[in-house]
């Protein structure tokens, strides 16, 4: 851990707050309708697409409706980016003239791409032609994201109204969410990561011939031959625009399979930056319209806070375990030892080093992204158990573009709930009193996350012919490996241990009903607790009201997702990244 690591850390996060406020009251702004200096050229646009779709901008939703509208979208998107992996050999834009994807990987990218998880089983560059990256999923990273953002705003008004039984037009919602804050930001930030060398063409592959042929083993009648490699192919294509969605989508999914760690993305010290400050700037800004659109700034801010602590001790901890050198290495030989004694480098790109490699991993599973400047599956022991534990914890510490904040404030109904019963009488939220049904509801979301990766992750690891095969480093890890795959699947991450095989029917397969049950099915009792919100008359404030705009609060609501994450994920930690830390110390390897 060096001085130059924090100060990088501390500026990372200054950046990012000094953008939330302007962003958030920006956004407050567009999303109750109000004027804002985009209008003139967007209005025309918006009221064009309401005509050609027969949309009723002033018509309002129940809960049921905008939640109806939201999973008949997806599904048809969802069939929409299927079709295209599965016919993009008769379609334009493949200079590579790739094949069909087949149908177990094309169902679980089409789910991966709606659910804005973007969890890649696949190699990119030698899967996908120009077209389904362009059609099938850089579009997907506009429409997910937009539904993500039009859902927390539906929850905000929930909490804002007064005996009022709608939340809100999911398409109105979407579209200003893609028009005005999406679209606008990518632009900007695709020009700037082409000034920087990230790569936007639709040229062939490039194929280099190599100075110094390099040999390569061949298998030639069941044994291992050298043969000489005298080219390289380079891929090309569309990088940049699908770049700068991915990371402000809180999408992740690369263009090339090593994701941000390829020069090709992610090529210098300011894209770094400027990728990571993206996956939290929409997060942050919402905590921002939160207080704006409900009356209670402060009340963002509290908000705010309590991500900021929990992201403060996993940058800490991942920073700290990474920068302490691998101890199976000690006394190995000199140059060893002279390579590790700066701390676990296995894994990572020099030129970012573990500073920046351990906050990308943070960030990146703090806010639901996915995407990954360094192999996850290198880190030490408990330097991989903060991405984990990220989404282990719901992806609420900044979380995804518009989940995060309404996962967050799920738990402010449960931390509300339990302030009122310390107290003995019935819990208020900003004027909203909170009853039975509302816990019922937010307990259901809870109950729903941890069903999913620990189901499915006991199955894999019960069925030899299924989920064990996939492990490539048995014992602890190996464990892990699984655990992080259906985490990352429910929580809609993508990023991944990525030493598991998961291009199997079986991985496909499951992990894409993971990653549409974690998108939807919790969805629905979100928004039926944001209708009976919305429903209730608002109660004033008195002397008994347990404040939700205080430090007592951030603190009460900090300890009440540690709690809740503890409880329920730690005996799987314990069998997995845990014990491969105190095995590792032990002197065992694996």
């Amino acid at each position: 851990m060096t001085a130059n690591g924090w100060l990088q850390i501390a500026v990372f996060i200054s950046a990012v707050l000094l953008c939330a406020r302007p962003l958030g009251v920006y956004m407050a702004a567009v999303f109750e309708r109000r004027r804002t200096w985009l209008d003139p050229v967007l209005v025309p646009v918006e009221r064009l697409l309401y005509r050609c779709t027969s949309v009723s901008p002033e018509e309002e939703m129940r809960w049921t409706g905008y939640a109806g509208s939201m999973l008949i979208f997806s599904a048809v998107t969802l069939l929409l980016t299927y079709l295209i992996e599965r016919l993009q050999q008769f379609l334009p834009l493949n200079p590579q003239h790739l094949g069909a994807v087949s149908p177990f990987l094309a169902w679980n990218t089409a789910v991966s791409f709606t659910t804005n998880t973007n969890w890649q089983a696949y190699t990119p560059e030698s899967t996908m032609s120009y077209l389904t990256q362009m059609l099938g999923l850089a579009t997907h990273n506009f429409w997910s994201a937009a539904v993500g953002i039009a859902l927390a705003i539906a929850f905000i008004r929930g909490i804002a109204r007064k005996e009022m039984k709608t939340l809100g037009n999911f398409w109105v919602d979407m579209t200003r969410a893609i028009l005005w804050v999406l679209l606008p930001i990518c632009v900007v930030f695709a020009l700037v990561l082409t000034s920087q060398g990230v790569i936007q063409n639709l040229k062939p592959y490039t194929v280099a011939h190599m100075v110094r042929p390099q040999t390569r083993a061949k298998t030639v009648n069941g044994k291992a031959a050298p043969t000489a490699a005298l080219t390289q192919t380079i891929a090309q294509g569309p990088v940049a625009s699908q770049e700068a969605i991915k990371m402000l989508g809180t999408n992740g999914g690369g263009f090339f399979n090593a994701n941000s760690a390829h020069p090709f993305e992610n090529p210098t010290p300011l894209t770094n930056m400027l990728e990571m400050m993206a996956m939290f700037l929409i997060p942050a800004g919402l905590t921002v319209t939160l207080g704006e659109m409900t009356g209670s700034p402060r009340h963002g801010r509290a908000v705010l806070g309590a991500m900021l602590i929990l992201w403060l001790i996993g940058v800490t901890v991942c920073y700290w375990a990474e920068s302490q050198p691998n101890p199976l290495f000690h006394g190995v030989n000199q140059q060893t030892t002279a390579l590790q004694a700066g701390g676990n480098m296995e894994g990572k790109e020099v030129r970012f080093g573990i500073a920046d490699s351990a906050l990308f991993a943070t960030v990146t599973t703090d806010s639901s992204c996915g995407a990954v400047n360094s192999m996850h599956d290198s880190y030490m022991p408990l330097g991989g158990i903060v991405p984990l534990t990220n989404i282990m914890l719901g992806e609420v510490v900044f979380g995804g573009v518009g989940s995060g904040l309404y996962g967050m404030l799920i738990f402010v109904i449960v931390a509300v709930f339990i302030a009122g019963l310390m107290v003995g009488r019935t819990p208020e939220y900003l004027g909203n009193k909170i009853q039975a049904y509302d816990v019922q509801m937010a307990m259901l979301y809870l109950l729903i996350f941890p069903l999913i990766i620990l189901g499915f992750s006991a199955v894999a690891v019960l069925t030899p012919h299924l989920g064990l095969p996939g492990i490539t480093n048995p014992g602890p890890h190996g464990l892990s490996q699984i655990l992080y795959a259906y985490s990352s699947a429910a929580g809609n991450n993508g990023s991944a241990f990525a030493g598991l095989n998961a291009n199997t029917p079986w991985y496909n397969l499951s992990l894409g009903f993971a990653m549409f049950i974690g998108r939807f099915l919790m969805i629905v009792p979100m928004l039926a607790l944001a209708g009976s919100l919305a429903a209730k008359k608002k109660v004033p404030e008195s002397s008994g009201t347990f404040p939700v705009t205080t430090p007592l609060f951030t603190v009460l609501l900090t300890s009440v997702i540690v709690i809740v994450g503890a409880l329920t994920f730690f005996p799987a930690l314990s069998l997995g990244p845990i014990l491969e830390h105190l095995l590792l110390h032990a002197g065992h390897s694996f």
